[in-house]
C-alpha cells in the first residue's frame, strides 16, 4: 500500500471529482481530497477512507499546505489535479467586470495555484502527472461562451508552457477539455430543455457528455504508465471541437 501512487484531487466533491475520487480509490491510489464545500467533501472522504482538506483553490497558499499535507500523511505526492472551475454563459456586453473577474479566478488562477504548490514536491520526487482541466469552448466559437473560452484558452496555454518548464523534471501537465458534461455545475445548461436541446445538435456523438467519459481520460493521465504524454490538450467532447456530422 505504501508505494501505491498519491494524488492531489482538487474540487474533489464536484460531478467530476467525486467520479475521479472512486476510480482513483479503486485502482489502489491513496488521495488528498481538496475541496471549499465542507458537507459533501467530508461525505466523499468518510466514503473513500481518504483525508480530506477544506480550502478555496484561488488561495495560493491553502493550496500549498494541501499538498504539503498530503506528503505528510501519504510520504509522498506523485501527481494532482484541478477540477475547480465554473461556467458562465453571457455575451460580453453583459457580463460584468466582477463575473468575468471571478471566472478568470476559478478556472486560470486555481489552475496556476496547484502549478505553483505541487511543481517542487513533484520535482524532488523525481516527477509526476498534472492534469488540467479546459473547455472545447476555448477550440471552437461558440456564442456567449466569452469569458469562459478567454479562461480555459488560458489554461491550455498555462499547461503548455509549464510542460516546457517542467519537462526535464519528469512532470507531465495535460489539459482535458470536454463539451457540455452533464453536472451539477453545468446543469443550467442542460437543466434547460431548450438550451439542451440546441447543445445535443452541436455534439456529433448524439448525446450529452458524463462524469465517467471525462474521469476515465483523468485518471488514465494520472497513472504512472503515461510518462511519454505531456503538453497536450485533449478532448473529450462528442467530437464538438473538430468534426461536422451530416445526419443520415
Amino acid at each position: 500500500m505504501e508505494s501505491s501512487p498519491v494524488q492531489l484531487v482538487v474540487g474533489a466533491a464536484g460531478g467530476i471529482g467525486t467520479e475521479v475520487c472512486r476510480r482513483l480509490v479503486a485502482q489502489g491510489h491513496r488521495l488528498m481530497l481538496v475541496g471549499r464545500t465542507s458537507g459533501p467533501l467530508q461525505a466523499l472522504a468518510t466514503e473513500l477512507g481518504q483525508p480530506h482538506r477544506v480550502a478555496d483553490a484561488q488561495d495560493w497558499d491553502a493550496l500549498a499546505q494541501a499538498a504539503q499535507e498530503c506528503v505528510e500523511t501519504h510520504g509522498g505526492l506523485h501527481g494532482a489535479v484541478n477540477l475547480a472551475g465554473s461556467v458562465l454563459l453571457k455575451p460580453a456586453h453583459i457580463t460584468g467586470f466582477d463575473e468575468y473577474q471571478e471566472t478568470i479566478a476559478q478556472n486560470v488562477t486555481t489552475a496556476f495555484g496547484l502549478i505553483k504548490a505541487v511543481a517542487p514536491i513533484l520535482r524532488r520526487g523525481g516527477g509526476g502527472s498534472v492534469v488540467l482541466m479546459g473547455s472545447a469552448a476555448a477550440d471552437i466559437g461558440l456564442a456567449n461562451h466569452e469569458a469562459i473560452a478567454a479562461a480555459k484558452a488560458g489554461v491550455a496555454a498555462l499547461a503548455r508552457s509549464a510542460a516546457a518548464t517542467y519537462a526535464g523534471a519528469g512532470i507531465r501537465i495535460n489539459t482535458v477539455s470536454p463539451g457540455l458534461v452533464q453536472t451539477p455545475v453545468s446543469e443550467k445548461v442542460w437543466g434547460n430543455e431548450r438550451a439542451a436541446a440546441a447543445s445535443l445538435a452541436m455534439h456529433p456523438l448524439g448525446r450529452l457528455g458524463a462524469a465517467t467519459d471525462i474521469a476515465s481520460l483523468i485518471v488514465w493521465l494520472l497513472h504512472p504508465d503515461q510518462t511519454w504524454i505531456t503538453g497536450q490538450e485533449i478532448a473529450v467532447d462528442g467530437g464538438l471541437s473538430s468534426i461536422k456530422s451530416v445526419k443520415s
